[in-house]
């Protein structure tokens, strides 16, 4: 199926092999595109910072606190020195969202292994920053909690987060950009523009709840048992 007019076809990557490895090149042009502008953002919001902000600025200062908002509520007073993580999270969620709004442009996100490999990322972190920070006896005795059988649905639940994580985000942004594709197709102009605005509406949503996961899942490896 083809996407718009840059003549891309949604599912079907431009492929090349390194080291026995398949990469999909146009993720990560698409990628690497993301992290630009995520970076040239923080530059243009940072460059004359003020006391009353303005323009890029005070668009980036509205997330940003809102963000910090939400990891002190979530992951209390340790989680502030993951905040540049999950921040940096989130724009780059947000941004890779709304890349494939862009005709001949796709969203990384639309792609499982970005997904898949942000949610492997997140799990990771969640297991060495729990083991670091409660002792690697005592984070693993959690698993056999309340009982010792429970262990079993406790890895099981443990394996099957970062699967819902990456394809919930995977699923809801592959299908925007197919839905836009039909749409243009059925009834060109009107409904696909209106659908456009709502996808940039959902670019926001699917960011947040990722973000909004991730920083639950890690709130258990940074609080202390007694918070």
């Amino acid at each position: 199926m083809e996407h718009g007019g840059g003549g891309h076809e949604i599912g079907v990557h431009k492929l090349a092999h390194l080291a026995g490895f398949t990469l999909n090149i146009d993720t990560l042009y698409m990628t690497w595109l993301t992290m630009a502008i995520v970076l040239v953002i923080a530059f243009l919001a940072t460059r004359s910072l003020s006391i009353v902000p303005g323009g890029w600025q005070n668009m980036l200062e509205m997330a940003v606190t809102a963000l910090l908002e939400q990891i002190e509520n979530t992951m209390g007073p340790r989680g502030a020195k993951l905040a540049p993580l999950i921040i940096t999270l989130f724009l780059f969620l947000l941004i890779a969202n709304w890349l494939g709004l862009i005709p001949g442009f796709t969203s990384p996100t639309a792609d499982l292994n970005t997904t898949l490999g942000l949610a492997l990322m997140v799990i990771l972190m969640v297991h060495v920053l729990g083991a670091v920070n409660k002792g690697l006896f005592n984070y693993l005795k959690h698993f056999f909690q309340p009982y010792a059988p429970f262990v079993i649905i406790n890895i099981i639940e443990e394996l099957a987060k970062p699967i819902t994580l990456s394809f919930r985000l995977f699923g809801n942004i592959l299908a925007g950009e197919v839905l836009i594709i039909i749409l243009g197709l059925l009834v060109p102009y009107f409904v696909p523009t209106l659908w456009l605005g709502f996808s940039v509406f959902v670019g926001i949503i699917q960011a947040f709840i990722f973000t909004m996961l991730s920083m639950s899942y890690l709130a258990n490896s940074v609080k202390n048992d007694h918070h």
